[in-house]
C-alpha cells in the first residue's frame, strides 16, 4: 500500500456576505418611513454622515410632482388656457391629538365620581387589569387578595367602571359585555337576552329556525333580535389607543396616469438629502494614525449608505415600473381585472435575482389611481378561464364578493351555485375552491347569511 500528497487547485464560486451588501440588503427591505427611522439613527451614530439642506423649490417634492402631473393632465383638457386653480390643502390631519388609552379615558371619567378613597383605589386597581378589547384580565377573589378587600367590596367597584364609556368595559366575559351594552339601549329588544345568554352559538352558525322552534316563536323575530346583537360591539375597547388602531400607511411608490401612460415615482420626500462631511474629509487629509483609520471607516460607511439608498430607489423603480407593465389591465380597468403575476415574471423582465423582488415589494405600498394597494397584492395565483387566459385569485374573490353582495338576502347563494355563476362568466373553479376564497374573505356561507 502506497501513500503519498497531492496537491490540487480547485475553482469554486460562494457568496460573501460583506458588511456593504448586509446593508443594500437591509435598506432595500425597508420601506419608506422605517427606511426614514433607520437614516436618523445613522445620522446620530455617524459624525461623517450629514444632511444637505434643500433647495426652496425642493420642500415637498411629491408634491412638486403632482402639480407637474397636473399641469401635464389639464394641458390635455383644457388646452392653452389658463389652468383653474387648485384650492389650497386645509387638512387638519397632520395636527390631530393623540388617541387617549382605554386606560386614560377611563381614569379620567372615574375623577369626576364623587367615590369614597377605598373604592376609588379598588377602581383604579381594576382599570390597570382591563386589556385592550375591555375586558377584565382579573377575577374577583384575585383582585380582592391582593386589595386586602372581599370580593363584595370589588364586585361593587367593578359595577361603577361597567356604567363608564363605553359600554360594555370592565366585562368578564362575551355575554356580560353584550348585556352590559343591551342595558344602555332606548329600546331594547326583549327577545335579545335570551338569544346572548343561551343561544349564542346557534345564532353565529345562523340556526335562526331552530331558536326560533325552540323559543316558540317566527323567524322575523328572532332575526330582529340577531341584528340588534349584531349591532353590539364584542370588543369595545379596540377603539382606543394602544389597542387596534388604524394603521396609517405611507406609500414607497406613486403612480400616475399622463395621457395614456403610467409615471412611476418613488416617494422621497420622508428622507433626508444625504452627503459626506467636508470637515471630515479636510480632516482625513490632515489624520495620522488611529484618527486616521477612524474617519475613514466612518466616511466608508457614510457612502455606503448613500450608494445603497440610491440602489434602492433604482430597483423600486425598476421592479414598480415592471409591474405596471405586466398589470396594465388593472391599472386601466380596476382590481377585477387583475392577472397572475410570480417574482420570477418580474425578475426576469428587470435582470435581477427573485429574493430582490420580494425584498423591493416586501411592506411596501403604491398609491395607485385605482387606490392604494401593497405591492405584494399584484403578485398572485390564478384560476383559467374557458378562453386560456389566466385570472388572478383576488380578482376571483373580487368577482365572488360581488356575486354575494347582489344575491337576495333571503335566498343566498351556496358555493356550488358561486361556482356555477363563475363559470357563466367563464371560469371554471371548483366548488372548494369557492369555499377557500370565500373563506379567506372573512365572508360566511350561505346558511349564516340568510335573512328571513
Amino acid at each position: 500500500m502506497r501513500l503519498g500528497f497531492e496537491l490540487r487547485m480547485q475553482q469554486t464560486q460562494r457568496l460573501v456576505m460583506t458588511p456593504e451588501l448586509r446593508q443594500a440588503i437591509t435598506v432595500l427591505q425597508k420601506p419608506v418611513a422605517e427606511l426614514s427611522e433607520l437614516i436618523a439613527g445613522e445620522l446620530l451614530e455617524n459624525p461623517c454622515l450629514e444632511v444637505e439642506p434643500r433647495e426652496p423649490s425642493e420642500d415637498g417634492a411629491p408634491s412638486e410632482v403632482g402639480r407637474l402631473l397636473d399641469f401635464l393632465n389639464r394641458g390635455e383638457s383644457h388646452g392653452a388656457g389658463a389652468p383653474p386653480e387648485r384650492e389650497e390643502d386645509t387638512s387638519f390631519e397632520p395636527f390631530a391629538p393623540r388617541m387617549p388609552t382605554l386606560a386614560e379615558h377611563l381614569h379620567s371619567q372615574l375623577g369626576l365620581l364623587r367615590l369614597d378613597r377605598a373604592q376609588e383605589r379598588i377602581a383604579r386597581f381594576l382599570i390597570g387589569c382591563i386589556d385592550d378589547h375591555g375586558y377584565l384580565a382579573v377575577s374577583l377573589g384575585e383582585a380582592a387578595a391582593q386589595l386586602g378587600a372581599t370580593e363584595e367590596q370589588v364586585e361593587a367597584a367593578l359595577k361603577v367602571i361597567q356604567s363608564l364609556d363605553p359600554p360594555g368595559v370592565g366585562a368578564r366575559s362575551l355575554q356580560e359585555c353584550l348585556l352590559i351594552q343591551w342595558a344602555t339601549l332606548d329600546d331594547p329588544n326583549p327577545l335579545v337576552p335570551e338569544l346572548i345568554c343561551h343561544h349564542l352559538q346557534d345564532l353565529a352558525a345562523g340556526r335562526i329556525p331552530r331558536i326560533a322552534e325552540r323559543l316558540g316563536v317566527d323567524c322575523a323575530a328572532v332575526q330582529a333580535a340577531a341584528d340588534a346583537i349584531r349591532n353590539l360591539d364584542p370588543k369595545p375597547g379596540r377603539r382606543f389607543g394602544g389597542g387596534d388602531e388604524a394603521r396609517y400607511v405611507v406609500p414607497d411608490v406613486f403612480i400616475e396616469r399622463v395621457g395614456q401612460e403610467y409615471v412611476v415615482m418613488v416617494n422621497e420626500a420622508p428622507l433626508p438629502r444625504l452627503s459626506v462631511s467636508t470637515h471630515y474629509r479636510r480632516l482625513l487629509d490632515a489624520a495620522d494614525g488611529h484618527t486616521r483609520r477612524y474617519v475613514e471607516e466612518r466616511i466608508q460607511s457614510a457612502l455606503w449608505l448613500i450608494r445603497s439608498i440610491e440602489k434602492r430607489r433604482l430597483t423600486l423603480l425598476r421592479v414598480t415600473e415592471a409591474i405596471v407593465r405586466f398589470q396594465r389591465e388593472f391599472f386601466d380597468r380596476g382590481p377585477r381585472h387583475l392577472r397572475p403575476l410570480t417574482l420570477r415574471e418580474v425578475a426576469q423582465a428587470v435582470g435581477v435575482h427573485e429574493s430582490t423582488v420580494s425584498r423591493a415589494t416586501s411592506g411596501k405600498w403604491a398609491q395607485t389611481p385605482q387606490g392604494m394597494f401593497e405591492l405584494k397584492y399584484f403578485f398572485s395565483s390564478g384560476v383559467e378561464t374557458g378562453h386560456g387566459e389566466g385570472v388572478a385569485a383576488e380578482a376571483v374573490k373580487r368577482m365572488i364578493a360581488d356575486l354575494i353582495r347582489q344575491e337576495d338576502p333571503a335566498r343566498p347563494l351556496s358555493d356550488q351555485a358561486l361556482a356555477e355563476a363563475l363559470a357563466a362568466q367563464g371560469l371554471r373553479i371548483a366548488r372548494r375552491t369557492v369555499a377557500k376564497y370565500r373563506e379567506e374573505m372573512g365572508l360566511p356561507n350561505s346558511g349564516q347569511r340568510r335573512r328571513y
